[in-house]
């Protein structure tokens, strides 16, 4: 954890005065800010205390993932899920429900098999990437180049791995916050075209993973455009996948040995060009100030392998839930919240898609924006905009999350999630699960509803709504804060 006791202490008592809102008591001129409203904050933890007894967080992620299963982006199933998902959020009484479509390139897993030909013939378990090229039917059979680290094979010579399949098995580290992902993203997402820039006829690497099962880990790769040795001509895309931890590791002991390593490979995935995706909306219209918008969802589409519970089922499940409660109040937020459940994530596509059906006018519009992305498991701290941290918002926001284990933090948020990466000028939060064992089920066959830890998600559902309530129901203006001195 990145955060310490001091960070906490001083977070609860606040900082510097903020404007008064009406109904709180006038602040000291240089003690904390005062709370919000009394009864902004009794209803904010009236709906942490509700959430906890239970939501509909639960069966939500149940439906999705037992009606739908997996749901690869563009196809079949993720359209499915659109249309169960939109069904939902209409009987759950959002308003204003509707899907946005938008064109893509659907990819298509196949048949994916490799095996040690020679010196020690075997299987080994692996994955084909998202996006990545076909083998020719009948394989690729070609010696191996393994580097145990990816700077090992970016210091390899361009045209050095001419015929070679080239292997990276390098590990990724366990953090609880994602960083040992952030740190190792390259070796999957940009690591195929440094090979084939090198020579290499395919491309495999260590899962990005934490776990040691024999179960690969999926994710996208990144061709990129003009990026070989000979200027002007771009590398050719190389079919490219990730080993299991266990088979990775059976690689570099069979280096040890000191012979070359044939591999055979067959990868036959294909593609769909003009290919649909959606991002599904439900709002909850403002009472007072309909036009102000606070933006929470997650993503509805995931990866092939398992029916996508922790990736990113959750945070559908969790968003809704926490929007249904605040639905279920005697009144309405004087703001609109919009629960958006993205399409195409996992392969690129979500973020500029909402930002293209959402202009600059309605991103002016829009209060303060979050997506749920990191699985169910406890959220310990809420990152604030600039600003927001030491505000009245964020010192009532501590006291309602703090019973639950959670505080919030003085740093600012980096970033809301990828599906808003696209939107300019929007003041982003992020709400902190702990990621510890995400990387042991993340974009494998093992990301199943199984795995959910129901109280963890109550819990999730608790701060959500807790977050949600205060910044739709409340005068705070993020944007004026962060420009405050």
């Amino acid at each position: 954890m990145k955060f310490g006791l001091g960070i906490v202490a001083m977070t609860l008592l606040g900082g510097s005065a903020y404007a008064q809102l009406p109904g709180t008591p006038p602040a000291m001129p240089d003690g904390p800010p005062p709370l919000l409203a009394p009864q902004l904050v009794a209803t904010a933890e009236n709906l942490r205390d509700k959430a906890l007894e239970g939501n509909a967080a639960y069966p939500l992620l149940e439906g999705l993932t037992t009606e739908i299963g997996p749901r690869l982006a563009a196809t079949d199933a993720e359209h499915r899920a659109a249309e169960w998902a939109a069904a939902r959020l209409k009987a759950m009484g959002f308003e204003n429900v509707h899907l946005e479509p938008f064109k893509m390139t659907a990819w298509i897993r196949g048949q994916e098999t490799a095996e040690v030909v020679s010196p020690f013939p075997q299987r080994l378990v692996l994955t084909a990437l998202g996006g990545s090229v076909a083998t020719p039917p009948e394989g690729i059979e070609a010696e191996v180049a393994i580097f145990k680290t990816y700077d090992a094979l970016l210091a390899a010579p361009v045209g050095s791995l001419a015929g070679k399949i080239a292997v990276v098995t390098q590990p990724m580290p366990r953090t609880g916050d994602g960083s040992g992902y952030g740190a190792s993203y390259q070796i999957r997402g940009l690591g195929p075209s440094e090979a084939a820039k090198r020579g290499a006829v395919a491309y495999l690497l260590r899962s990005l993973a934490t776990d040691e099962r024999r179960l690969p880990h999926t994710g996208t790769l990144q061709y990129l455009p003009n990026f070989s040795g000979a200027p002007g001509r771009p590398a050719p895309k190389i079919p490219a996948a990730a080993l299991s931890v266990p088979d990775a590791e059976q690689l570099d002991r069979m280096a040890l040995r000191g012979k070359p390593i044939r591999i055979h490979l067959t990868l036959t995935p294909t593609t769909q060009p003009d290919a649909t995706s959606y991002t599904v909306i439900g709002e909850l219209k403002g009472r007072e100030r309909p036009d102000e918008v606070v933006l929470i969802g997650g993503h509805l589409d995931s990866w092939d392998l398992g029916t996508g519970a922790i990736d990113d089922g959750a945070g559908v499940a969790i968003t809704a839930a926490a929007a249904k409660l605040i639905a279920d109040l005697p009144e309405r937020p004087r703001r609109t919240i919009r629960v958006a459940l993205f399409g195409a994530e996992e392969v690129g596509q979500s973020n500029a898609s909402y930002a293209a059906a959402h202009p600059a006018a309605d991103q002016a519009r829009t209060v303060i924006a979050s997506e749920c992305d990191f699985g169910a498991d406890h959220i310990y701290a809420v990152d604030l905009p600039k600003g927001a941290a030491a505000s009245s918002f964020g010192r009532s926001l501590g006291r309602v999350i703090a019973p639950i284990g959670a505080f919030v933090s003085s740093e600012t948020a980096k970033d809301g999630g990828a599906d808003l990466e696209s939107l300019v000028g929007v003041p982003l939060a992020q709400l902190a699960q702990d990621g510890t064992r995400y990387f042991d089920l993340h974009h494998t066959a093992d990301d199943t509803l199984d795995k959910i830890d129901r109280a963890q998600m109550n819990q999730n559902v608790a701060a959500w709504a807790a977050f949600t309530y205060l910044a739709a129901d409340s005068d705070v203006d993020f944007r004026a804060l962060a420009a405050k001195p």
